[in-house]
């Protein structure tokens, strides 16, 4: 098969479309025809050299595909050679054929076809995981994302309307904020322009956020803190601001506030799988009955990730940049 392969770190070039060998299901996994993958913001740092695939996972960048069943490992069950499914994947997603545990499978949603239901495992499974396995977001409660016009943002947009809460997005221009109160967002702050702790502040009438997800890190840490609402959620899911902060703990006590990072891919088996089953669970019918959809700003050749990593790396994209097999 073809695959995408990084003979050395470095910057977009180093993605090279190269003939590797075919991958073979072992025990309790699937192997899947690759029909389409996604850009994630680790598949840059892995191209860089900054983000190793977890022990034991494909050393090919994409964290997430969809295509058809071609062969099962032993001891799967409920699943058949040719079901179109999507999955959430360590790593193997930029290639012709990835090998999946059966965990992290999902069905095709309804109404959907494969190319834009490569868009959805990942963003699917962060966003449910910290946004309500983590920090419990209830109705009434207000969100403030950071990135409400990446791919992780504009599923957290919709997937916090849904449930009832009021949300509040940050981004950098106001194109992309348009297209985030398109869908859903109450709030909307260019952060170029604007505070966002006071702007937090002024939506809620002082209360504050009760929960906020953030891609940044070190650079919004004290920021975020001070934005939380008492008994707020504070939830780390990317360090793009760099990863060394200070943060007045008097100020967190105060609000008895949580601070919590979290990762998706390295996590055991057991964990994605029970992640996976909840998005099937709770996310797919949202998708099904059109609440939520996947938001995919462009579709390119496989072969030609580079350009999708450029556009990544420029901040072009509204949503996912999709890479067609």
């Amino acid at each position: 098969m073809h695959a995408i392969t990084i003979p050395q770190p470095g910057g977009p070039e180093a993605l090279v479309w190269s003939k590797v060998e075919d991958p073979v299901p072992g025990e309790g996994e699937v192997l899947v025809e690759v029909a389409a993958t996604a850009v994630n913001r680790a598949d840059l740092l892995q191209r860089q050299g900054n983000y190793a695939p977890p022990p034991g996972a494909s050393p090919y960048p994409g964290l997430e595909c969809s295509g058809t069943v071609a062969a099962l490992g032993p001891g799967v069950a409920g699943w058949a050679v040719g079901d179109e499914v999507c999955a959430l994947l360590a790593g193997g997603g930029y290639a012709e054929k990835v090998v999946v545990p059966v965990g992290q499978l999902l069905p095709i949603p309804r109404g959907l076809g494969l190319v834009a239901a490569a868009a959805l495992p990942e963003v699917a499974a962060t966003v449910w995981s910290n946004l309500f396995m983590v920090a419990h977001l209830h109705p009434g409660e207000t969100v403030l994302l950071h990135g409400g016009a990446s791919g992780i943002g504009t599923m957290a947009i919709q997937l916090a309307k849904a449930v009832g809460a009021k949300v509040v997005v940050t981004a950098g221009s106001d194109k992309k904020l348009a297209r985030c109160k398109e869908l859903g967002a109450d709030v909307l702050v260019n952060y170029r322009e604007q505070d966002f702790v006071e702007q937090v502040r002024e939506a809620t009438g002082g209360h504050g956020a009760d929960v906020i997800l953030d891609i940044m890190g070190a650079k919004y840490l004290s920021r975020n803190v001070e934005a939380l609402a008492l008994a707020g959620r504070l939830v780390i899911i990317g360090l793009q601001g760099g990863r060394t902060g200070e943060l007045d703990l008097g100020v967190l006590l105060a609000k008895r506030a949580a601070v919590v990072a979290t990762s998706l891919r390295p996590r055991p088996l057991a964990e994605k799988a029970a992640i996976v089953a909840a998005v099937r669970e709770h996310v797919w019918p949202l998708i099904e009955s059109g609440v939520v959809k996947p938001i995919i700003d462009r579709v390119l050749p496989l072969a030609e990730a580079s350009q999708g990593h450029r556009a990544l790396e420029a901040g072009e994209q509204v949503g996912k940049i999709v890479l067609q097999a």
